[in-house]
């Protein structure tokens, strides 16, 4: 589809029974698993495009950037580190990241891990 205008995939989709909808989006943001964040400010066109038997797949056109994450200022232990990484049955470097990216938080790093392991 490439070289082609977007109103003339707009239409073969459509003869594909795919459907799509238009967003009026202001703003994407998508968070990423390492903490970053992709941004599209104003973005020129937002579509979720939608198919038989499918999950709906969204569509992003605009100039983006990319944010890393903040340096935590919380300090843990390493004894925090073991108690995480034997909760959440990780390694001790997995444990440390997410301490990391929940600013020292034992609970909250166990939820994020084990919840990583679920899906």
């Amino acid at each position: 589809m490439f070289g082609l205008k977007p109103e003339e995939v707009i239409k073969a989709m459509k003869r594909l029974g795919i459907t799509i909808e238009e967003v009026q989006a202001v703003k994407v943001i998508v968070d990423l698993e390492d903490g970053s964040k992709i941004t599209v400010d104003n973005p020129t066109s937002a579509l979720i495009v939608r198919s038989k038997d499918q999950p709906p797949v969204l569509m992003i056109v605009g100039e983006y950037r990319v944010s890393k994450p903040e340096v935590p200022t919380t300090t843990f232990s390493e004894e925090d580190v073991r108690f995480v990484a034997e909760q959440a049955n990780v390694s001790l470097e997995e444990a440390r990241r997410a301490l990391e990216m929940t600013r020292g938080d034992v609970a909250a790093a166990i939820v994020r891990l084990t919840e990583k392991q679920g899906s």
